[in-house]
């Protein structure tokens, strides 16, 4: 199987070349440690000894995110020594900005080629890797095979597209899982769907959601949050309804904008403080802003603080939407409205007590979002038009938020504990 990947892959990269060069070029960023992506690994410090050497990879910046709690477990067992990998851009940024002190290395994981991650293997040399979620890369896990290294898939999940695709191409997959050692799956739903494309009974454990964990410090006291909002030119006042439009997509900032015209058409203070799940999109973004002709502050041109009376709080920046959700006094959860599949993680929302509404596209949240809605913590619609009134009466609606406030806590503090369940099997298995 492995040399007719290897024949494949070849034609694939150079018809896919074109897209990833117009993302990278689009994005930008790319440039930083771009030789990696070919295998150049930077020089790593000579093995600790009495420590295993452990390759974590993980993929974007919401794994990136998840595995913060994880990482400084791993260091302060004393065991390990950890190279933390990550494919985007802006992945690698946050990884170097966030965990340079938890990790001996951090750079970006190699093409999927043999050439290139024989030669990232032939410098790290570690003696596990780990792959986050849903990961499943065939050259990396046989040079696991061919190294002798334990490979361990954590925080496993299959979301409904990559069920369908593994569930189609299973000969594939099955061969692929049963590389894992042990895998830590995010939910019973995703455990029961490992089953389901291969995974056996004695290599799965159901560990719970990594991302529970994080932004577990909740929602901030009062004195912090008003200074916050005043940050955003919001001010302090009671009175005001601070609207999240959390990692939103296309066209969900329009019915987020007509959702506030007409709260304050009604009387109601409210502002909006808009978080699209792509900063390059920051243009489109603000010809809508300036169409509605609210007062407005663009956080990457004008920086983090902004003048009172700002209405529209333009948060076109990364890595910053776990602290500027706690600001909020409800959300809505982008990419979860049509054309857009998949949803964004409500997790964050949940752990600062926000309220939530969000849309019927949240196919990758599914189990998340059942649990949210069953303690009343999150209100799903149809469609843009329901989400819009559902916004605009809760917003009308302090008691009904308070509520919610509640549930979302409680919920959000009886799911934590993945990471501690992972570390704890991690270093069981490895020893």
């Amino acid at each position: 199987m492995m040399w007719f990947y290897r024949l494949a892959f070849i034609p694939l990269l150079i018809l896919a070349s074109p897209y990833y060069i117009w993302r990278m070029l689009r994005r930008g960023g790319y440039s930083d440690g771009f030789t990696q992506r070919f295998g150049f690994f930077p020089t790593l410090p000579p093995k600790t000894p009495g420590h295993r050497r452990i390759w974590i990879q993980a993929v974007s910046v919401g794994e990136i995110e998840a595995i913060g709690p994880l990482l400084r477990g791993l260091k302060e067992s004393g065991q390990t020594e950890v190279i933390l990998t990550t494919t985007t851009s802006t992945g690698y940024r946050i990884a170097r900005d966030r965990h340079s002190e938890l990790c001996i290395g951090i750079g970006i994981f190699p093409i999927d080629f043999w050439p290139c991650s024989r030669l990232a293997w032939s410098r790290i040399a570690p003696d596990i890797i780990i792959l986050a979620e849903g990961e499943l890369w065939p050259e990396h896990l046989y040079q696991a095979k061919r190294h002798n290294v334990t490979a361990y898939l954590i925080n496993a999940r299959l979301s409904d597209k990559s069920f369908a695709r593994h569930q189609k191409f299973n000969w594939i997959t099955k061969k692929l899982i049963k590389r894992f050692t042990w895998i830590g799956a995010g939910s019973e739903e995703d455990a029961k769907r490992l089953s389901i494309i291969g995974a056996t009974a004695d290599q799965l454990e159901v560990t719970g959601n990594l991302k529970f964990d994080v932004g577990a410090d909740g929602p901030l006291p009062a004195a912090e949050k008003n200074k916050l909002r005043e940050q955003l030119g919001f001010g302090n006042s009671p009175a005001t309804v601070v609207l999240l439009g959390s990692s939103t997509w296309d066209g969900e900032e329009t019915m987020l904008i007509s959702a506030l015209q007409s709260l304050r058409t009604a009387g109601v203070d409210a502002r909006l403080l808009l978080a699209p799940r792509h900063a390059e999109r920051r243009d489109r973004v603000m010809k809508e802003i300036l169409a509605s002709g609210l007062p407005f502050h663009q956080r990457s041109v004008s920086g983090s603080v902004a003048a009172n009376g700002t209405v529209i709080h333009l948060a076109d920046t990364t890595g910053e939407l776990r602290q500027l959700t706690r600001a909020a006094d409800l959300a809505f959860t982008g990419k979860s409205l049509a054309p857009h599949d998949g949803g964004q993680t409500p997790v964050e929302c949940a752990a600062a007590g926000v309220p939530l509404v969000y849309g019927p596209a949240m196919t990758n949240f599914r189990e998340i979002c059942n649990g949210l809605e069953a303690v009343g913590a999150a209100t799903p619609t149809a469609d843009a038009h329901e989400a819009q009134g559902v916004i605009i009466k809760l917003a009308q609606d302090a008691r009904a938020r308070a509520a919610q406030h509640v549930a979302a806590i409680a919920w959000h503090t009886r799911n934590r504990g993945a990471t501690a369940r992972t570390i704890q099997r991690l270093l069981n298995q490895s020893r």
